[in-house]
C-alpha cells in the first residue's frame, strides 16, 4: 500500500508532505515522492498522519466494561505480594473498550496488574487489535507492578513504614534467590530475579510526594531499574526530581475529578511542569480516563503549555520506549509496524475522530 501527500507529524523526522510505503505490515519507505506501483494507493491529500498511539499504563481488559467490581481481574486481593500474577493470563480482548481505543488511534499499550498489592505482578505491552491475547502481545512482562500509598495501605490496613518494610524485605529475599545458583525454585522469587538484575524495571504506583521519594530511595538501595507512575504530587518536590531527569516519569491520569486524598495535585499544569526539560509519558490509567481519551488527554497538556512536538512524543515514541518496544512502535520508520493514523484536522488540538487507523498495515 501507499499513502501519499500525508501531513506527517511524526518523532525523528523533519515536518512535511510525504509518501509513506507500506508492505508486509511494516513501513517499507518514507519520502518527499515515492516511485512505486501498488495494488492501494490512498491519497490523503495532506490530511494529518501520526504513529498509532501509545499508552504505558492501563487495565485494558482487565477490568470489565459495564460489569462491576464482581468481574475484576486486575488486583490478586490474597496476598500482598504476587509478582507471579501475569496480566496475560486474564486480559480479555473481547472486551469493548478495545474497539474504542484503536478507533481512537491508540494502537499499542501495556495492560496490567492495579494497586492493592505492594508487588502486584506481570504488566504486558500488546496491541489493541485482535481476539487472542497471545497474538497481540509484544512484550508479555515488561514491567513489575508495585505500589506505594493510599492503595495498599487501605487494602491490608498498614502503614506507609509498613508498606515500605515489606517492599524491602521482599527485595532483599528476591536478591539473595537471585544470587545463588542453587536455589530452589520459587514461584514469587523467579519472576523477580530480572528484576534484581537490571533487566525489568519496578512500574511504581506513586501519588503523593512521601511514595514518590520512598521509591527512589529504595530503587536507589538496590540499584533498580525503575518508573514513577502517575506522580499527581510530584510538583511538591520538582527540585528532586529534577535532580533525576533520567527516572522515566509516567504522569496521569490527569482528567477527571481528584477522587481522593492522595490526587490532591492532579492538575495538566502540574503535568507541564513536571515534563519541562525531560521526556515524559502522558497517561490515562483506563478505565480510570477511557483510553480513547489519550489525545484529549495530550491536547490539554499543550493548551497548558506543553510544546506540541513533546506531546506527541509522550503519547508515542516515549511509551513505547519504556515499554522496551520502540524498535517496532512509537514513530514511524522502515522496519517499524505500519501502525498509523489519519487526521482530518491536526490532532490534539482539535477534538475529532481518526479519518482512518492502521495497525500493521491493516485498516481497522
Amino acid at each position: 500500500m501507499l499513502i501519499r501527500n500525508a501531513n506527517l507529524l511524526n518523532p525523528g523526522t523533519e515536518r512535511g508532505i510525504y509518501d509513506i510505503l507500506i508492505r508486509e505490515g511494516k513501513i517499507a519507505r518514507i519520502a518527499p515522492h515515492i516511485e512505486a506501483e501498488e495494488d492501494v494507493e490512498l491519497d490523503v491529500q495532506e490530511m494529518y498522519v501520526t504513529p498509532g498511539l501509545v499508552d504505558a499504563h492501563t487495565h485494558l481488559g482487565l477490568k470489565a466494561d459495564s460489569q462491576g467490581e464482581f468481574y475484576a481481574d486486575h488486583n490478586e486481593k490474597k496476598s500482598i505480594l504476587s509478582p507471579e500474577m501475569r496480566a496475560i493470563d486474564a486480559i480479555n480482548p473481547q472486551n469493548v473498550n478495545f474497539e474504542e481505543a484503536r478507533k481512537a488511534g491508540i494502537t499499542t499499550c501495556a495492560s496490567g496488574p492495579g494497586s492493592l498489592n505492594v508487588i502486584g505482578g506481570q504488566y504486558a505491552c500488546i496491541k489493541t487489535l485482535g481476539h487472542i491475547v497471545d497474538d497481540m502481545v509484544l512484550d508479555p512482562y515488561f514491567a513489575m507492578k508495585c505500589a506505594l500509598g493510599e492503595n495498599p495501605k487501605k487494602g491490608y490496613e498498614t502503614t506507609r513504614m509498613g508498606i515500605a518494610a515489606t517492599l524491602r524485605n521482599f527485595l532483599f529475599q528476591a536478591k539473595a534467590y537471585a544470587e545463588d545458583p542453587n536455589h530452589k525454585f520459587d514461584m514469587k522469587l523467579e519472576p523477580m530475579v530480572p528484576v534484581i538484575r537490571g533487566e525489568k524495571a519496578l512500574k511504581i504506583h506513586c501519588h503523593e510526594a512521601i511514595d514518590i521519594v520512598t521509591a527512589v530511595r529504595i530503587c536507589d538501595e538496590f540499584h533498580l531499574k525503575f518508573t514513577l507512575d502517575h506522580v499527581t504530587c510530584g510538583a511538591e518536590v520538582l527540585d528532586f526530581l529534577q535532580k533525576r531527569p533520567e527516572i522515566p516519569l509516567l504522569l496521569g491520569p490527569t482528567l477527571g475529578h481528584r477522587g481522593k486524598v492522595e490526587l490532591h495535585g492532579k492538575s495538566f499544569e502540574n503535568v507541564v511542569k513536571l515534563a519541562e526539560g525531560r521526556d515524559v509519558c502522558l497517561i490515562t490509567d483506563a478505565p480510570v480516563i477511557p483510553l480513547e481519551y489519550l489525545p484529549v488527554c495530550a491536547g490539554l497538556a499543550i493548551a497548558k503549555g506543553m510544546p506540541y512536538e513533546r506531546a506527541l512524543e509522550a503519547v508515542t515514541i516515549n511509551p513505547a520506549r519504556v515499554m522496551g518496544v520502540e524498535d517496532r512502535v512509537g514513530n514511524l520508520a522502515p522496519g517499524k509496524d505500519a501502525d498509523l493514523v489519519i487526521w482530518k484536522d491536526k490532532p490534539f488540538v482539535v477534538i475529532q475522530d481518526p479519518v482512518a487507523v492502521f495497525i500493521e498495515g491493516k485498516r481497522v
